[in-house]
């Protein structure tokens, strides 16, 4: 990892290093537009190396979208891919990896499987604050057949090297810092009181909760902010590693299928999930969520366990209306469809596996229930 102020002009570097010369750059076209991605073209030509862009990834990538970058890459006779931008990007860029050296369709690689390799090496350079994907050994495609989010996981997804430099980070928009950033918190948190949890993965889920706990509300309320952002950007990219060593829970299973079927953005589905699902989980995990409480600042070292997690949820509760996260009505989802597909996106939620690791293993019926709860 190369962290700091400028990282992104050591790319090169980097990837000469690792002894690698024909990079496929994966963007998306707003990155290519702002001329972003022309400048870490040139950035990789100035060392010497043989690169080609590719900008067609879209938000929530699908099957679909995946084709015409697996071409590029073959065109290219690609060694390497790097990951440019949000997550959607960073995801495009490890499918295309696993792809490019095993063939076959994404499908075949999804959840409960576990990816061991070949694929190529993929180095990420992160241009939000939130995802983690720079630091995760996960995926997530839609299968645009099904228009089931797809999750999947193995070694064979973990970036080799990533470079985090906030600079790239300052043109973010405030829903996009906001969105991203409780992406980041709910990583943190749910590796936190994930049944996978472990002494190592704690350890940095506390210190991204506290860091987050002090910044994002600063890095929205003012996008210059470069400490802010700094420190967001470090915090997220410790809760990616804190998750890819004990896993994600029961916000990121119900919000894959709010995205898949709605297109809202993955840091906002969370951010309506949130604090209902940790209210719902509270009771069997007391201690784990009154933890997190304490290293948001939302309660006080002295507050009993019980206190200090119901805290935690008038704390998650305030930041969202801080940071204005809007329900799904608010947000333009018709009613009847979301009542329609509740029960296919409960279904969808529990295949996922992420369910299984929350500390209050839901039913279906439940996983509705909360589905129904949160869209007022």
């Amino acid at each position: 990892m190369r962290v700091g102020r400028g990282a992104a002009d050591e790319l090169g570097d980097v990837i000469t290093g690792l002894g690698l010369s024909r990079p496929l750059l994966v963007t998306d076209a707003f990155l290519e537009e702002t001329g972003a991605a022309e400048r870490m073209v040139a950035t990789l030509r100035k060392a010497g190396l043989h690169p080609r862009l590719f900008s067609g990834t879209v938000p929530d990538p699908t099957t679909d979208s995946l084709a015409p970058g697996l071409q590029a890459l073959h065109d290219h006779e690609a060694d390497s891919v790097i990951g440019f931008g949000g997550g959607s990007p960073m995801d495009t860029a490890k499918a295309l990896a696993l792809l490019g050296a095993q063939g076959g369709h994404m499908r075949d690689y999804k959840a409960p499987r576990v990816n061991v390799g070949p694929a190529l090496p993929v180095i990420a350079v992160p241009t939000t604050a939130g995802s983690g994907s720079e630091a995760t050994q996960f995926t997530v495609i839609t299968d645009s057949a099904t228009q089931e989010k797809m999750l999947c996981l193995g070694p064979a997804f973990l970036p080799l090297a990533a470079v985090l430099d906030v600079e790239l980070t300052l043109s973010m928009p405030p829903r996009l810092t906001a969105d991203t950033g409780i992406d980041a918190l709910t990583h943190a948190v749910e590796a936190y009181v994930s049944r996978k949890a472990n002494p190592f993965s704690d350890s940095l889920a506390l210190t991204a909760i506290a860091t987050i706990g002090r910044h994002l509300r600063r890095a929205y309320a003012d996008g210059s902010d470069i400490q802010a952002r700094e420190a967001m950007m470090l915090a997220a990219t410790q809760a990616g590693i804190a998750f890819s060593n004990s896993s994600v829970a029961l916000v990121h299973g119900m919000s894959r299928p709010i995205g898949a079927h709605f297109h809202v953005a993955h840091g906002l589905s969370n951010a309506m999930l949130f604090p209902a699902v940790t209210a719902f989980s509270l009771h069997a995990a007391t201690a784990r969520y009154a933890d997190c409480a304490r290293a948001l600042n939302a309660a006080t070292p002295a507050a009993s366990d019980a206190t200090a997690a119901a805290e935690l949820v008038d704390a998650l509760h305030s930041l969202c209306r801080d940071l204005h996260v809007p329900t799904p009505r608010d947000h333009g989802i018709d009613q009847d469809a979301w009542t329609r597909l509740t029960p296919l996106m409960a279904q969808q939620a529990l295949a996922s596996g992420s369910p299984a690791n929350n500390p209050a293993v839901p039913t279906t019926e439940e996983i509705q229930d909360l589905y129904t709860q949160i869209y007022t």
